[in-house]
């Protein structure tokens, strides 16, 4: 696929001359740019292209006074015909035959394809096509969409894609004689840019200025915004409540080649920064391409000169992977030096300036590990794949989700430096051994934050959200258990956000940010002047409508003369209504309603934001003479905006159409002056975006760490030692050290180790072994625990083990089963090959490496052969692995390994049949069970006992050996250090319920000695150290009332009670006891004497279910031991 222009073709031709055989000319990119670093709080704003009245910014205008500098419909640069054919290449991917039919008239003669010569193609100077040329002319290759009106219209190119990809029908139909046009009613423009940007479209808005237009001109325009595949169209959010989802952010994405590998670089436009991963292999690369979508793919002329020097790319060993990865992708070729030339492909795709610099997010680190491999990602399930069990989902439990997810994700397939392993370890540790309560960790989308604040559109929720972000850090930073936890979550943040900022400065930062956001933001229910009006003779839903959407917002005391004049307002409309309507529906009331007669009342015109008289069968010539003739006189049919008559049956006075008016410029006001507070408040806290980035992905981090640490205690998982590799070359490797990996009692990730399911092994590894073993006989699942269980030590999680010794490998890689690949041309064979030159060629002293069934899909002497030497190589770099095989000659061979120790996955006699046991044993197994497995799995009887007849005649000798099982090692267990946290509380009355619960507990109990009551805020969670244990607990919901429980999943109890309506704000107060029993008479013993105390209870009733504790002396025979 080449994009492709000429430097010196001609640019302006006539306009019936076809540009055809322009479309076959080498395309090159002549611009050459240096980065330069940018602090992520150094402003950036777009600036904005406004057409209107023949008027236009920065160097656009079109006055004939002046020489002319717009874009001209007959002239194309060479930049505009790359663009051309850029969009000719995807229009040639549509398939609809009303696209096909609209395609057939674009003219590329101009950005936007019109043919001027068609109906509504006239792109004359100054008209509605011309103005959208030149913001084409801007975003040359994003869908152009126009208000005009009610609709959102695209023409030429545009309108085709819109029809192909948003399913919206052409404007006037199919007429073969008009332009191509197309769009959407502005009240489905969301949905619209949703279809477009999921097909890879980015989409530049063009709006109206909205107000009155003078005679004579034409509305005025601007470009406000822009919706890019993973960064949606913010405009105007800043002026409703609605929370907008963001998505995972889409890079551009430049890959290149030199000498220490690939490199893959990532520039994120929202976030102005990229991250440049070199060194990288080619299953790395294609890993890293699997898991993250692009918005544009530059590939670099570097590529083509692939190992094997045939002409084309990836045609032959080394490259091909990537090219099949890339192959089925659009994609441009770019040449010159990787990093500037990208950031300038940047610039062209998103219409930024010159000026605009990226930030380098990369954490320099000399020992981190290699990315996974493809291959090894996929087998262990951390990227999901069918029929093998996922990682993630044992990792983390089932209620985590999103932002945590995503990063212990990457985390997994790009592992930590030895460093941050130790710290994401050692903070796992502390959050499972607190005894307080933890925040919720509210998480935010660091592209969000910045897309919101620096476009100025971040609304009360947001600000609301970003609040929730600072205090829960604040909290983490008071607390004498949580600060250490928040320090100790510095350096992986930094590692992730490629900021570092120092503690101290950032506490300080998170207390400015905070307080600028509560002195600005109504976060008080009690501002009872923040109320809508409201007048006994309108209807309130008027006044919320009107009202509901500043009111609130920010605190009184910034918009206090706009609250006034509105009050004000609302009384005078009230006035105009009580003196010209209720005389009126007073006498109609009176006189005819209760003969079926005339009606009349004062009712809410919604579609129109009027207070409006409505009779029904009400004349007021007829009704004249009568009481309220004055008022009745007074009435005159109501119009709408467009001064247009509603309806026979509304009626208004000029008194009440002034009040209005003057009550829908005081709201107009008001919420006017809000929505530039809260715009203010944006570019308040934008000048200290690094902190609120850095803020929320410390947050992001915490909820993974603190759910892992959950599910890892919930499973029994344990801690690993964590070492790194020794750098004394004279060490033994015998000796332990950092050369050698003990797992005991090691089980599968996939099976949970509470459930008493899974069978355990204990590997101690310090050299390469060469495994033996039968049919179903668990190699593949040893080999595939030893690969989750090494990655998750080195990431810094708990491991599925009763006791683990792991060294900081500079790469795990495992090779399972592989598979033809028919789209490149490869055999199983083949695969596997390529896979095995890979892990060879980067083994080290340092990995892991480990192989199962290896050489399986070729000829047996030649694979065996194979198999011997790759088992020689391995064992010469020395490092650690594991190399399973049904290939038994390979221990005929003279192999000159010195260092591999033969193990076998042990089998037993039972009831004269050969069973597999599961576990690792030393030795060699020569029995496959390749009969047993095949009977067990359904083939007929007749073709096994033949099988064996024939294996009998050829096969004569026996090929079993003993198996030697190992001497089990003893589990160690680590004493975890337990922090306790005295009970405290803010409030006076949950400090006399804690001790009151503490004082009847008590009494019941032989060892109260260490019985604490601990609380849990409205907007916290539990600690990890509940998990699993039997707890009595007492919520306080918003009602004042109490609800007392017991329970042996407490946060998934609280989680259940905060999803019920009206109780999201409650509160708990609980303690931890021995056993469900203990639990189950303490909370008896609880609702019957703390209802005996006045405390008012919501389940009073649940203690008449057991005779226990219901009077209020303590007999001896009730008293119980706890320990």
């Amino acid at each position: 696929m080449h994009w492709i222009a000429t430097r010196n073709a001609v640019v302006s031709l006539p306009r019936w001359r076809s540009f055809a055989f322009l479309f076959r000319s080498p395309f090159r990119t002549h611009s050459s740019l240096k980065a330069s670093p940018l602090l992520l709080n150094a402003r950036y704003s777009e600036r904005t292209y406004c057409l209107g009245d023949r008027k236009s910014v920065k160097g656009i205008t079109t006055s004939s006074s002046k020489k002319v500098k717009t874009k001209s419909a007959d002239v194309l640069t060479d930049k505009d015909l790359s663009h051309l054919l850029w969009w000719k290449e995807r229009l040639q991917t549509c398939k609809k035959p009303s696209t096909l039919q609209l395609i057939e008239r674009l003219m590329y003669t101009n950005l936007l394809g019109l043919d001027p010569s068609l109906r509504n193609g006239s792109l004359k100077d100054g008209n509605l096509n011309w103005e959208m040329l030149q913001f084409k002319s801007r975003f040359p290759r994003e869908v152009l969409l126009c208000r005009v009106g009610d609709f959102f219209e695209a023409i030429g190119i545009d309108a085709c894609i819109l029809v192909e990809y948003a399913g919206l029908n052409p404007f006037g139909g199919l007429r073969s004689d008009s332009a191509p046009k197309a769009g959407c009613p502005v009240v489905n423009l969301r949905q619209t840019l949703d279809d477009l940007t999921r097909n890879g479209y980015s989409v530049c808005i063009v709006e109206e200025v909205q107000g009155p237009t003078p005679a004579r001109s034409r509305k005025g325009r601007f470009i406000s915004g822009h919706a890019h595949p993973g960064s949606p169209y913010v405009y105007g959010l800043v002026g409703v409540d609605h929370d907008l989802d963001f998505p995972e952010p889409m890079p551009v994405v430049g890959i290149s080649r030199s000498a220490r590998g690939y490199c893959m670089i990532s520039i994120f436009e929202t976030m102005k920064a990229y991250s440049l991963d070199d060194g990288l292999t080619e299953e790395a690369l294609v890993t890293k391409l699997r898991t993250r979508r692009c918005h544009h793919l530059f590939l670099h002329a570097s590529l083509r000169n692939n190992a094997s020097g045939t002409c084309r790319w990836g045609e032959f060993g080394e490259g091909g992977l990537l090219w099949g990865e890339c192959s089925g992708r659009n994609f441009e070729w770019f040449e010159g030096d990787t990093l500037s030339e990208l950031l300038s492909k940047v610039k062209d795709v998103y219409g930024l300036d010159d000026e605009v610099s990226f930030r380098n997010v990369n954490v320099p680190s000399e020992n981190r590990p290699r990315p996974l491999h493809l291959g090894t990602a996929t087998q262990i399930g951390a990227l999901p794949t069918e029929g093998i069990p996922c990682l993630l989902k044992v990792l983390l439990p089932s209620t985590c989700s999103g932002l945590p997810s995503l990063y212990v994700r990457d985390l997994l397939l790009n592992p930590p430096a030895y460093d941050i392993a130790l710290k994401i370890q050692e903070t796992c540790k502390l959050m499972s051994t607190i005894t307080c309560s933890v925040p919720e960790f509210t998480c935010v989308s660091s592209a969000k934050l910045v897309k919101l604040l620096e476009q100025r559109e971040a609304n009360y929720i947001e600000f609301c959200r970003i609040k929730n972000v600072l205090d829960e850090v604040l909290h983490m930073h008071g607390h004498p258990e949580l600060v250490e936890i928040l320090k100790l979550l510095m350096e992986p943040t930094w590692v992730a956000t490629g900021l570092k900022i120092d503690f101290e400065t950032f506490v300080n930062e998170c207390h400015w940010a905070s307080d600028s956001i509560g002195e600005m933001i109504s976060l008080d229910d009690d501002e009872s002047h923040q109320n809508v009006s409201n007048c006994a003779n309108i209807p309130n839903e008027f006044f919320y409508d009107m009202e509901s959407s500043w009111r609130g917002r920010v605190k009184g005391i910034h918009i206090e003369e706009e609250i006034t004049q509105v009050a004000k307002s609302a009384e005078a409309l009230s006035l105009a209504v009580t003196e010209d309507f209720h005389p009126i529906v007073s006498r109609i009331k009176a006189m005819a309603a209760s003969l079926g007669g005339s009606k009349g009342e004062i009712t809410y015109a919604k579609e129109h934001e009027s207070v409006w008289f409505k009779g029904k069968r009400f004349t007021p010539s007829v009704w004249g003479g009568t009481a309220g003739e004055e008022q009745i006189k007074q009435l005159k049919p109501a119009f709408d905006s467009k001064g247009k008559k509603v309806g026979e049956e509304w009626f208004t006075t000029q008194k009440v159409e002034a009040a209005l008016v003057r009550y829908h410029e005081a709201t107009e006001n008001a919420n006017a002056r809000v929505l530039e507070l809260l715009r203010e408040l944006s570019a308040k806290l934008q000048t200290k975006i690094n902190v609120l980035v850095f803020a929320s992905m410390l947050l992001v981090i915490a909820k993974a760490l603190f759910s892992h640490a959950c599910e890892g205690r919930r499973r029994k998982w344990v801690f690993p030692t964590l070492v790194g590799f020794s750098t004394d070359e004279a060490a033994n490797p015998l000796d332990g050290g950092a050369t050698r990996m003990k797992l005991t009692g090691l089980s599968p990730y996939w099976f949970d180790v509470a459930s008493g399911t899974a069978v355990h092994n204990t590997v101690d590894m310090q050299s390469l072994f060469l495994l033996t073993g039968p049919n179903g006989g668990g190699k593949s699942s040893l080999l595939r625990s030893i690969c989750a269980a090494a990655l998750l030590g080195i990431c810094g999680f708990m491991v599925p083990a009763e006791s683990a010794y792991i060294p900081h490998c500079d790469s795990i890689m495992l090779h399972m089963k592989s598979y033809d690949s028919p789209v490149d041309g490869k055999s199983s064979f083949q695969v596997e090959m390529s896979e095995i030159r890979s892990i060879v060629s980067q083994a080290t002293s340092k990995s892991l490496v480990l192989i199962d069934e290896i050489c399986r899909g070729t000829e047996t002497a030649k694979g065996t052969c194979i198999a011997g030497s790759v088992i020689e190589s391995l064992d010469a770099s020395g490092c650690l692995g594991i190399v399973s095989t049904h290939l038994h000659g390979i221990f005929d061979l003279p192999l000159t390994a010195k260092n591999v120790t033969y193990k076998a996955m042990g089998a037993e006699n039972v009831e004269g049949q050969t069973k597999p046991t599961w576990k690792l044993t030393d030795g060699v197994c020569r029995e496959s069970l390749a009969f047993e497995t095949a009977k067990r799995e359904g083939v007929p009887e007749t073709i096994i006992q033949r099988a064996e007849a024939l294996y009998l005649s050829v096969y004569a000798k026996d090929t079993s050996s003993g198996v030697v099982r190992p001497k089990k090692t003893a589990a160690s267990s680590d004493n975890s250090r337990e922090i306790s946290k005295p009970v405290s509380s803010e409030r006076s009355l949950e400090k006399d319920l804690a001790k009151a619960i503490l004082k009847i507990c008590g009494k019941k109990m032989v060892e109260p000695v260490g019985l604490e009551c601990l609380s849990i805020g409205a907007r916290e969670l539990p600690p990890p150290s509940t998990v699993g244990s039997s707890c009595v607990y007492v919520m306080k919901r918003p009602d004042k009332r109490l609800y007392i429980g017991q329970t042996d999943d407490l946060e998934g109890r609280i989680r259940a009670h905060r999803a019920k309506e009206g109780l999201q704000g409650s509160s708990f107060l609980y303690l931890v006891v021995q056993g469900k029993s203990m639990a189950c008479q303490l909370e008896t013993l609880l609702i019957n004497q703390l209802h005996e105390q006045g405390y008012s209870l919501a389940n009073l009733a649940d203690g008449k279910h057991r005779n226990f504790g219901t009077s209020s002396s303590v007999a001896a025979s009730d008293v119980v031991s706890i320990s």
